[in-house]
């Protein structure tokens, strides 16, 4: 390709050489792929919209409470204390993504990006239903402000501004917990202005995202489009136009009946843009590998229509990688994928093996600050803790008592003896520490406390114990 034929690159597709925005008003698509990409598309939003209300063992499914610091994934609870199981769960989320970025390219931004499938298979096809196909919504652009252009322009805005509405409440759902949501829906909005303000705010940004910015949201916002020029390599399948076959030896030309294209040495491509004309964010595939390309598939479809109609093979756009359309070989499990699903792997096993470990009572058990021991009668040296128990379940751990289980000591907690941790509740105290003076080994010493349910042992922690040092 030449210098003037790159200039492509120069800019963004969806910027004029003025730099306003070209409008990109995509042609309605339809193929196979796009039927597929509806099951999944419908199949992910209802997992979206019903995840927070789905609930095992009493937790929400997926939760993100950041203000409170909860998390609920894949209905396992992750508190503050288990941040460093958070942080491997994203970690693999990570790695995930980059082993599948380096094997398939950008197919997550197609088929199961958020972003993709509302724009795609909600807002669009809103628009579709409203304002008519790619000519009649230019058509619509360019007509004056009559009756028939703001009878369509309200209805779509209206209707838009509705599922951004349930959207902002969805999400609102995964962020104070689907509970609450709806006691708040039930109280009503007076009883809940600050809610209903930040609801209202989380509305227009969606709005906003889905009714102008649109795909402005991958190619200028998203940082996953710029990692995809980090991780792809000629190996990685993506969205792929065929330029051996679609240009051949002097390039592509127009559709005419009865030529013999192959004699003329003109590709299969005939220069139709129907390609061009179907992408929702206004490239030529053609071009090659661009940042703006989300692997919808949408050229592919399209283009497989039109060399239907012309009796020329189809997969002239298809996934493949570079090196199956210029040296023919075939997709291969190359020593980057084997390091990063190795990293998988292992990340995975940890997590699982953490979680397994992982108690349902956490217990810390401090020493209070600025407080040294006592010494009473009968040669007893007393040390005096604050105790916080976490409950991680959503059943009530009854009956909590401490015993010292080294060395021999005992333990007297203030205000009362047993006491009951409530569901996914903190329970804090006071206690003491008392020990013989003959057991103790020097002047600080290692405690071993065990944390009883029913005089059954829950949990185990330990604690400093200091004691003179004329006992060591």
């Amino acid at each position: 390709m030449s210098q003037d034929q790159d200039h492509f690159r120069d800019s963004i597709g969806t910027i004029k050489e003025d730099g306003k925005r070209a409008w990109v008003f995509p042609k309605k698509p339809s193929g196979k792929f796009y039927q597929y990409r509806k099951y999944v598309s419908y199949g992910l939003l209802a997992f979206l919209i019903l995840s927070p209300f789905i609930k095992i063992n009493g937790n929400q499914f997926l939760m993100f409470n950041v203000l409170e610091r909860r998390f609920n994934i894949f209905g396992f609870p992750f508190y503050p204390q288990d941040f460093h199981l958070f942080v491997i769960s994203m970690i693999i989320g990570v790695v995930f993504i980059a082993l599948f970025t380096v094997a398939f390219g950008r197919i997550f931004c197609g088929w199961m990006c958020p972003q993709t499938i509302f724009m795609e298979m909600v807002f669009r096809r809103i628009e579709y239903w409203i304002d008519g196909d790619r000519g009649a919504q230019m058509r619509l652009d360019r007509q004056e402000w009559n009756a028939e252009k703001i009878r369509k322009r309200v209805l779509k805005w209206s209707i838009f501004f509705i599922i951004s509405f349930i959207i902002a409440n969805v999400f609102l759902a995964y962020l104070i917990g689907s509970d609450r949501l709806i006691q708040y829906i039930t109280d009503g909005p007076a009883q809940h202005i600050s809610t209903m303000i930040s609801l209202l705010i989380f509305t227009a940004v969606f709005y906003f995202v889905f009714a102008w910015f649109r795909e402005q949201v991958c190619i200028i916002a998203c940082p996953y489009g710029r990692m995809q020029g980090v991780l792809l390599d000629n190996k990685s399948i993506v969205v792929a136009y065929d330029h051996k076959r679609g240009e051949a030896e002097n390039g592509r030309k127009k559709w005419r009946k009865n030529e013999d294209r192959e004699a003329l040495g003109h590709g299969d491509c005939i220069d139709c843009f129907q390609c061009v004309n179907v992408c929702p964010t206004g490239i030529d595939i053609r071009n090659g590998t661009q940042l703006e390309c989300v692997n919808c598939t949408a050229c592919i479809d399209e283009c497989d229509t039109i060399m239907e109609k012309v009796n020329l093979p189809k997969g002239l756009i298809r996934y493949a990688s570079e090196d199956e359309i210029t040296k023919k070989e075939k997709f291969k499990f190359t020593p980057r994928l084997k390091g990063y699903t190795a990293v998988l792997i292992i990340l995975t096993g940890v997590l699982i093996g953490m979680m397994f470990l992982r108690n349902d009572l956490e217990a810390n058990i401090l020493r209070l600050p600025g407080q040294l021991y006592e010494h009473k009668e009968g040669n007893i040296i007393s040390n005096v803790y604050t105790y916080k128990l976490l409950n991680k379940t959503t059943k009530t751990v009854e009956d909590v008592q401490f015993k010292l289980i080294s060395p021999k000591g005992e333990i007297k907690l203030v205000r009362h003896e047993n006491f009951d941790v409530k569901p996914e509740a903190l329970a804090e105290g006071t206690l003491f520490i008392e020990i013989n003076a003959a057991v103790l080994s020097g002047d600080k010493n290692n405690l071993k406390i065990g944390v009883y349910s029913k005089d059954k042992l829950i949990e185990t922690t330990t604690a400093r114990f200091l004691a003179p040092r004329s006992y060591k």
